[in-house]
């Protein structure tokens, strides 16, 4: 019993620490990387964790002939959606605002959650509950006063902000689309194998998308900051993060998990304060605590969590 306990606070503490790891990253060294193409700053944050884990998990490769079509095809759209859509679509939102509005845009990412049940409905065929209608509904209701705040939305040429937020919402749904994905194949691949091949798919995808964009040469503009922050990504806020994340995710419940996860729109306020000078205003705060209460409620509906992100 005293060592369930151990491993429980262990689990709490690593979910909590990979959260604000993901917080540090959506504020600080992303938006470091604004100098470079959307796309080209994609393939490498998965291109050097693949190329890293090369070195420790060779083996995995033999594991690609006993993995399924079915399974092979789940661990595609993982690599799609979570790794290449949903990727891309953060950080153009993050490039987008420029340094200003970091934290509307990492918490309009936790909007996911509502994809994901909504889509696990129509996929695995779960029945949708008038309760999440109600807290889904007053979630997104919450997110656009986060972001607009009792403003309406401007559509004109001049504003970035409807577009960021856009881009955070299809970011949202595709992390939300590859939880879902997730649940599908690993039920029959380990997390190792489907982490360590989610890179590498994602990796050639972009590596193609590059190609084919003419963005290669982009590695001619990147500075030796861009490279540390790379690194840094690589090591921590990249695959060293999600590693973390499901050692913790083994040892608790779904719903200390859930909490524990507050971590990362906590940390994304309090980073953008004080290396960015943020602040949100009292419409925004208020709206910030409404929605994150909602997706909580949202999780405390569920019977079961799993995530891969």
């Amino acid at each position: 019993m005293l060592n369930d306990k151990r491993l429980a606070i262990k689990g709490a503490f690593a979910i909590s620490f990979a959260a604000i790891l993901w917080g540090l990253d959506g504020v600080i060294l992303t938006p470091r990387l604004y100098n470079l193409d959307v796309g080209f700053v994609v393939m490498m944050v998965h291109m050097i964790p693949f190329l890293l884990m090369n070195i420790f998990l060779r083996h995995e490769y033999a594991n690609l002939l006993k993995i399924s079509p079915a399974d092979f095809g789940w661990l595609a759209l993982v690599s799609l959606f979570g790794g290449t859509i949903g990727t891309l679509a953060i950080v153009k939102a993050l490039f987008l605002v420029e340094f200003k509005h970091l934290t509307i845009v990492v918490l309009l990412q936790k909007l996911q959650p509502i994809f994901a049940i909504a889509l696990a409905a129509i996929i695995l065929k779960e029945q949708l509950t008038k309760r999440f209608a109600l807290w889904a509904g007053l979630a997104i209701t919450a997110g656009y006063f986060l972001t607009f705040g009792f403003q309406s939305p401007s559509i004109d040429g001049g504003s970035v902000m409807l577009a960021a937020a856009l881009f955070s919402l299809l970011a949202a749904f595709s992390f939300g689309s590859s939880t879902v994905f997730s649940k599908l194949a690993l039920k029959n691949v380990s997390f190792g194998t489907a982490t360590f091949f989610r890179y590498g798919f994602t990796a050639a995808i972009m590596l193609a998308f590059v190609l084919i964009s003419g963005k290669i040469s982009e590695i001619q503009n990147i500075t030796s900051e861009n490279w540390l922050v790379f690194i840094i990504i690589a090591l921590t806020t990249g695959s060293g993060a999600i590693y973390i994340f499901y050692f913790g995710l083994r040892q608790v419940k779904a719903i200390v998990a859930t909490v524990c996860e507050l971590f990362f729109p906590i940390s994304a306020i309090i980073f953008d304060y004080i290396f960015n000078g943020t602040r949100l205003s009292v419409v925004q705060w208020i709206s910030a605590v409404i929605m994150i209460f909602s997706i909580i409620m949202l999780n405390l509906g569920k019977k079961k969590q799993q995530k891969l992100a």
